[in-house]
């Protein structure tokens, strides 16, 4: 769905949204790339499924979930002699800032809808709020590519600023404070990622969780575009559970949909 430009009657004054398969980055792929070629270096393969499990965890956490995996673990234990430990978890994650760093331009193409609704947002009024689990290293490196297609949240927070990063509601608190919204029924979380949709409950926050642009369905934007609409309702129904299952507000399939839920909230 196309958004439109007339006025949303909405009691909604701040919306945060994540960033890779909420605003940039369809169905979440940079991570992921750089995760399967980590573990591949390593003699240590991981599935896309298991790259992908952990997703919307601060990166380090992210790896840490991967090698506490009963599968990735034995294999890890059949490569090396021994069970991944926290100094692993180290390795792996000074190797995953560089590599990450190099594509991430790669995948910074903004998601249909985004400049939209965003630039609808902000001549409402309303304000803009973002949370990662990237890095803030990172973020400096993504920011310019998304400032420069009209991607300008008022307010950038990364899972290292906090003292917890998703499912804690540290990230989400922390731009209420700085946005000077105190009443979190007047916020609303919006994340392509369970663990995001749990910080936005947490939080107290009208959650909005992605289905189609996001890391549950994992596909390129041109992949998607490609199925047919039974397929579509195939792939995007169990998605749709999981969210639910999540205690999710709302379900849609991508930031484009946004406006035509906010009078709802």
């Amino acid at each position: 769905m196309e958004p439109t430009n007339t006025a949303i009657e909405t009691s909604a004054r701040l919306v945060i949204f994540d960033w890779a398969g909420t605003m940039i980055d369809f169905g979440c792929q940079a991570p992921v790339e750089v995760l399967l070629a980590l573990f591949e270096q390593r003699g240590v393969p991981v599935s896309t499924a298991q790259a992908r499990e952990p997703m919307g965890a601060a990166k380090r956490d992210h790896i840490a979930a991967i090698l506490a995996m009963p599968e990735v673990a034995d294999r890890w234990e059949a490569r090396f002699g021994a069970r991944p430990v926290e100094a692993d978890v180290d390795a792996i994650y000074a190797d995953f800032l560089p590599l990450q760093k190099q594509i991430l331009s790669q995948h910074a193409g903004a998601i249909p809808g985004a400049v939209e609704v965003l630039n609808q947002l902000h001549e409402q009024g309303i304000q803009i709020g973002s949370t990662t689990g990237y890095t803030r290293e990172l973020m400096d490196v993504l920011l310019p590519f998304a400032i420069s297609q009209g991607i300008t949240p008022d307010y950038v927070l990364t899972s290292d600023e906090v003292a917890q990063g998703r499912p804690a509601p540290d990230m989400i608190q922390k731009i209420m404070s700085l946005s000077g919204i105190t009443d979190p029924a007047q916020v609303v979380k919006v994340d392509d990622t369970p663990v995001g949709i749990t910080a936005g409950k947490r939080a107290g926050c009208v959650t909005v969780a992605l289905a189609a642009s996001g890391n549950e369905l994992g596909l390129t934007q041109a992949e998607f575009e490609t199925l047919s609409p039974e397929e579509r309702h195939e792939k995007l129904e169990p998605i749709r559970v999981i969210f639910r299952e999540a205690e999710a507000d709302f379900v849609i399939d991508t930031i484009a949909d946004l406006p035509a839920i906010l009078p709802q909230i």
